[in-house]
């Protein structure tokens, strides 16, 4: 037995409305035909003749190639006429035959953007209500947690308020530091040309307390902190250490999402005063540089016009952006599947989400304390 054909396949067009294929129509002699198979071509207005008796050994390898063949030059023209093929190889190309119209029955358009839609409605309801369903998990689970106080990880609670809260500040304190600068830059031209130079205090100080100092804060933390929540967990899934806390009796919620949540609820809240404090303290500079605002002028009018509700105001923002940041990436860790992929692809959700809903969050905020008229 030879593992390669003495006789590889081959086409001849003898006439124009006849072809004669011989040699082994098999999965080691078809590959000799490749040019000839994408030149040929089939004569209109007229019936092809295919010769098929001098073929030596056919499998369902030769038979895909000649349907496929038949099918192409059958388009072309009147007709496709396959002649002496052998009782044995007639009955393998007939099973491919069917193959094909089954194919083609089974086969389904591209969906259209109606059905992109549908899909689309649908899978964010299913992830909606997945994520709603993890949210009353750890209800219950800290629930759990506060009937019995000693269940509670506290060295990873600290652990986590030290990765989320403290290694966060130079890069919260830096971007805070920059925007009051900008802020008070972008508003100096405005207020000088009407002489009101000392106003420059009540925009870095409203706009800092009351908006872009929690905002910007949890945008970073989203981006540093949940992405890091949501590939830890996911890895985890990945490589079924979560499935193992599970046998050995180790709820995975309060070991990996409760720490998590508490710390954050403890650490947004203090960098986002760190970022009030940096965010004003670079308006001033700036006013000083600018508009010739002195320190003291500026901070005299900045404690006469900013209020404490408007620092409440802002400080009470991040609780919520916090529990919003911790339970997407968690969530989103938890649903991770299958390989690394799938690892990042999370990781990537999980980002995406928590700005998109800290920032719907901020402006549902902004809509009730205006109908609030705080």
């Amino acid at each position: 037995m030879t593992l390669f054909p003495a006789t590889p396949a081959e086409i001849a067009r003898t006439t124009p409305q006849e072809l004669v294929v011989s040699g082994t129509w098999t999965a080691y002699g078809i590959g000799q035909i490749e040019a000839q198979l994408k030149a040929l071509s089939a004569p209109s207005g007229s019936t092809l003749v295919i010769d098929a008796s001098r073929i030596e050994a056919f499998d369902s390898v030769g038979a895909w190639i000649m349907e496929k063949l038949r099918r192409r030059l059958g388009e072309e023209s009147v007709g496709i006429e396959i002649q002496q093929l052998r009782p044995e190889f007639a009955k393998l190309l007939a099973v491919v035959g069917q193959e094909f119209i089954l194919q083609a029955d089974t086969a389904r358009p591209d969906p259209s953007w109606r059905d992109n839609v549908g899909r689309g409605t649908v899978a964010a309801f299913e992830q909606g209500m997945a994520l709603l369903g993890f949210i009353g998990e750890c209800t219950l689970a800290f629930g759990k947690c506060l009937a019995d106080p000693k269940s509670f990880r506290w060295r990873t609670v600290l652990y986590n308020i030290r990765i989320a809260g403290f290694d966060a500040m130079p890069i919260v304190g830096l971007l805070s530091f920059l925007l009051g600068i900008v802020v008070a830059y972008q508003g100096a031209d405005q207020l000088r040309q009407y002489g009101a130079n000392i106003f420059v205090a009540d925009l870095v100080g409203l706009s800092m307390l009351r908006e872009f100092a929690p905002l910007i804060t949890a945008i970073i933390v989203a981006g540093r902190s949940g992405s890091a929540y949501a590939a830890q967990i996911g890895t985890m899934a990945v490589t079924e250490e979560i499935d193992a806390m599970r046998t050995i009796g180790i709820a995975p919620l309060e070991l990996l999402v409760l720490p998590k949540i508490i710390a954050m609820l403890i650490a947004l809240p203090l960098l986002t005063v760190f970022a009030d404090v940096l965010g004003v303290f670079g308006g001033m500079l700036m006013a000083r540089a600018q508009l010739a605002v002195s320190y003291v002028e500026f901070l005299d009018r900045f404690v006469k016009t900013v209020s404490v509700t408007a620092y409440l105001i802002g400080l009470g923002k991040a609780p919520v952006f916090a529990a919003i940041i911790v339970t997407v990436g968690c969530f989103q860790g938890f649903r991770t599947h299958g390989g690394p992929d799938s690892v990042g692809r999370q990781t990537t959700r999980s980002v995406v989400q928590s700005i998109f809903l800290v920032i719907v969050a901020d402006a549902l905020f902004s809509v009730a304390f205006s109908a609030l008229d705080l």
